[in-house]
């Protein structure tokens, strides 16, 4: 693949008329100023009276077309009604109107050939205009005219304007760029949408003992362990050690609920008669409706639940059945967490479930729209390609879906949406997909990714609007492709500066996350379940979110091993050590007087600061407030976006890609497996060459003492002894500047061999003479 320019990955900072050009400073002063006016001729149908009927039968069947130019929408027809309501809204956009008339024509629908009945001319320089907030406009009832536009019996309520997207009837209305597009599913599919998460809580199942357990076999000691499931999620406690009738664990098991609860938590108490089979000797449900709702670390009231030996489905006739097996458990709704559904590193809300526990909110953001530019063709549809794409943005628990632009490589939104902050420290991520489901057909297939964004609101500064053309990149098993370039604009407002500031010194996450933490497996495990249950609940929604869309704004399957993410990973490392190892480059040449007239300069500060101690953390500090300083010159100007070559994708190898990629558990040939088996052995032998070599490192530190070898503490331990007779006796500045001329002493001075103390360290033992 031939690698593109990186100028073609690169941010772009642009100039759009945002809100029709009405500025005042650095404030945009209408509503929806934050993207491009786009002007729509608007036609509200609302019902029609004293409609003709047929000559025979009397009735009618209408509906009504209203057509411009070469764009033509129609109602739903109703069957035998002479006076029908539609109260539908058809929206044109000027750019492509290229007629001077507006034909509105009320028809009747027939099975060979729909018959004409009335219609309606608009002169388009007679229509007016309308901006919000001005009230919506009044339908008026309009005379029918026949083809020789002579008066027709019946009348037509119409509400006919010029307005923009601002418009109340905007996101409802049928659009004349989706023309193409039939059947109710498709035009709901292409409709702009506005989706909320749902509301996700830890249930903790503190599973504590059970009571007079009854087991077939009496004759064996029973090995008894709990299964709790809900829903999709399945857990089970270890075996009870002490092997009675009266089991005890003391162990919890977490799940993640949604509300509204669906499912109730089933027990079960099952013994363990062979290797593999399990008895069960009691279940019982327990509706999560009931369950105490906890908002601080203090334990809510345990309870015994009785077992019965089947669950009773809700609806079936309860028996009676005398069962005195019982299970203590402690079961509670945390509310005190916040359940991730996102990584960690780009999270879009960090608050607790539980409403009450949020603190106000610190500001608003508000995100612009407005078009993309440059989209690589996704499907093929009547022999060409086509793209229908969309966008997706996600901050909180706020999902906004734009409408879909049919069939468009540079498809204009202009769509504004905002979100109260209550953490500078979020991520709003931005999505652009190609609908493959306008006309119903296929529910399986899958909306195709176009490219993502992400942006760190604590990286922008507050009451600026931000507008850049950020690249769509996605990566595919030939290497990174760039999709396309998406145009957005960003503000974000803060209402409380006094507040924004506090919250950088509060805890990232809830209180709970360090007072009772969850371990890191749990954390992986209920977020894969998060997930899963969020992208369950949003393709539900009428029209749905799909779930591949879902899954790919929180970024499922990051986790997964990849060669390229682990080099970008090191390279990072390398990068952050990269000031230390400068330093420590510079030290060496001061110590090697490289620079004469600078090491001189090195030797009068150390005896300045060993003088005068005061004034190291004082100088220390002015060094880092100097730095700031300086470095605000230069300080970002444009939002962050993704780094091709931080992320090793412009140069990663093919075969590197294609494993990325690959299916887990594996999917490729057992000789492919092999050879990625073999090139991971041989890296993680060099990790584990390194881990060894810190290991003796530190083992030879912990050896100082140990008398493991007992020359070497004995010598360590003397040398410990006359250190402190000689610091006790000698002022500490003269052994700093002893210790610091030494260090400096100019390479005439100095041995090519290593230190003393460096071979001392050397020959100390460490722990790999034990090592298999």
């Amino acid at each position: 693949m031939q690698r593109p320019p990186p100028e073609d990955f690169a941010l772009k900072e642009t100039n759009p008329r945002l809100g029709g050009g009405k500025v005042t400073g650095d404030k945009l002063t209408s509503t929806y100023d934050l993207v491009e006016q786009m002007q729509y001729l608007y036609v509200r149908v609302v019902k029609a009276k004293d409609l003709p009927g047929k000559d025979v039968t009397g009735s009618l069947d209408p509906y009504v077309e209203v057509r411009l130019g070469n764009y033509k929408g129609t109602t739903r027809h109703f069957e035998k009604k002479l006076n029908p309501e539609w109260n539908q809204v058809f929206a044109f956009s000027k750019d492509r109107i290229q007629a001077s008339v507006l034909e509105v024509t009320v028809k009747d629908k027939d099975l060979v050939k729909d018959d004409f009945v009335g219609r309606v001319f608009f002169d388009l320089n007679e229509i007016p205009k309308r901006v919000p907030p001005d009230s919506p406009l009044a339908p008026q009832w309009y005379r029918l005219e026949d083809r020789k536009n002579d008066k027709a019996k019946g009348e037509l309520m119409l509400a006919v304007w010029m307005g923009t997207q601002a418009d109340e009837a905007f996101s409802e209305a049928w659009h004349s760029d989706a023309a193409a597009v039939s059947g109710t599913d498709g035009l709901a599919n292409i409709r702009s949408k506005v989706y909320l998460s749902p509301k996700l809580w830890y249930l903790r199942v503190n599973v504590i003992e059970a009571q007079d357990l009854l087991p077939t076999d009496k004759s064996r000691f029973p090995e008894v362990f709990v299964k709790a499931i809900l829903g999709n999620q399945a857990l089970r406690t270890r075996v009870s050690m002490n092997k009675t009738i009266n089991p005890m664990w003391n162990e919890d098991l977490m799940f993640v609920a949604a509300e509204p609860f669906e499912d109730p938590l089933v027990l079960s108490v099952e013994d363990r008669v062979a290797p593999n089979k399990d008895e069960v000797l009691g279940m019982c449900a327990v509706p999560l409706q009931y369950v105490d709702r906890r908002l601080d670390h203090k334990p809510v009231n345990s309870r015994w639940y009785n077992l019965e030996k089947q669950v009773v489905v809700e609806g079936e006739k309860k028996k009676e059945v005398k069962f005195a097996s019982k299970i203590h458990m402690r079961i509670c709704l945390e509310g005190g967490y916040h359940v991730l559904d996102e990584s960690t590193h780009y999270s879009s809300d960090l608050r607790p479930t539980a409403k009450v526990l949020w603190k106000s909110s610190i500001g608003v953001l508000e995100l612009g729209i407005l078009n993309a530019h440059g989209l690589s063709p996704m499907k093929t549809k009547d022999g060409r390609a086509t793209t229908d794409a969309y966008c997706v943005a996600k901050y909180g628990q706020k999902w906004v879906r734009t409408r879909t632009i049919i069939d468009s490589f540079a498809p204009k939104w202009n769509e504004q949406y905002t979100w109260e902050v209550f953490d500078p420290c979020t991520v709003v991520t931005v999505g652009v997909f190609d609908n493959c489901h306008l006309h119903g057909g296929d529910k399986s297939g899958r909306d195709s990714r176009i490219g993502k964004v992400r942006i760190r609101l604590s990286t922008l500064e507050t009451d600026r609007v931000y507008t850049h053309s950020y690249p769509l990149l996605v990566l595919h098993p030939s290497g990174v492709k760039k999709m396309g370039e998406i145009h957005l604009a960003v503000r974000f407002t803060c209402s409380s500066l006094v507040n924004m500031m506090h919250m950088y010194s509060q805890p990232l996450l809830p209180k709970m996350h360090y007072i009772y933490p969850l371990t890191i497996s749990q954390l992986d495990s209920l977020r894969h379940q998060a997930t899963q249950i969020v992208s369950l609940r949003l393709s539900r929604a009428e029209p749905s979110l799909r779930k591949e869309v879902v899954e790919y704004m929180l970024d499922v399957g990051s986790h997964m091993w990849s060669m390229r993410r682990s080099k970008a990973n090191f390279f990072r490392i390398m990068s952050v050590f990269s000031g230390m190892i400068a330093v420590g480059k510079w030290f060496d040449q001061i110590c090697n007087w490289k620079n004469p007239i600078t090491t001189v300069l090195i030797h009068i500060l150390f005896v300045i600061l060993v003088l005068y101690p005061e004034l190291i953390l004082p100088t220390v500090f002015l060094y880092l407030f100097l730095i700031g300083v300086w470095y605000y010159r230069w300080r970002p100007r444009h939002p962050p976006h993704m780094d091709t070559r931080l992320s090793c994708a412009d140069n990663a190898h093919p075969d590197e890609l294609d494993e990325e990629f690959d299916s887990f558990p594996t999917s490729r040939p057992a000789d492919v497996v092999r050879m990625r088996y073999d090139r991971l052995r041989s890296i993680a032998g060099r990790i584990q060459t390194v881990v060894g070599d810190l290991a003796t490192q530190g083992e030879r530190l912990q050896s100082l003492l140990s008398w493991r070898d007992p020359r070497a503490t004995a010598l360590f331990v003397i040398f410990c002894l006359a250190a402190a007779v000689v610091l006790y006796v000698t002022p500490f500045q003269a052994v700093a500047l002893v210790a610091v001329f030494y260090v400096l002493r100019h390479p005439r001075f100095r041995h090519k061999l290593p230190s003393v103390p460096l071979n001392f360290f050397r020959r100390l033992p460490a722990k790999t003479d034990c090592m298999l």
